[in-house]
């Protein structure tokens, strides 16, 4: 079954090695806590806030071994006035066997604060 699994995270800089870590740690986190191995996966979507412009979050996950066949897309978030700074979210498509409230979606760092009622 096609589930959609959220996550998000902050970063301290606009630099390529901040950005790429996130994305990678956030990632890996999501996959790692809903069992869901990459062959399952069909595409993961980053979008990133306007102020992070010193590399794409996907760059980062092709550096991971497996990634090279997994379809990544990177878009800019809109800006909202007083929105979250420096910060990356995700949507990982894949194909998995667990109901929608059995789903792991992942905060890290100041993100938590988007989706209390998701973070353990």
């Amino acid at each position: 079954m096609l589930r959609g699994i959220r996550g998000a995270a902050t970063v301290k800089n606009n630099s390529k090695d901040d950005i790429w870590k996130a994305a990678q740690l956030l990632v890996t986190k999501i996959l790692s806590a809903n069992e869901i191995s990459l062959d399952n996966v069909g595409a993961i979507i980053f979008t990133s806030t306007n102020d992070l412009t010193a590399a794409f979050p996907t760059a980062g996950l092709r550096q991971l071994p497996g990634f090279n066949f997994v379809p990544l897309f990177d878009a800019q978030e809109t800006f909202v006035e007083g929105s979250m700074p420096l910060c990356i979210r995700v949507l990982i498509l894949a194909d998995i066997n667990k109901n929608s409230s059995e789903i792991h979606h992942v905060y890290l760092d100041d993100a938590r604060k988007l989706r209390p009622d998701l973070c353990k």
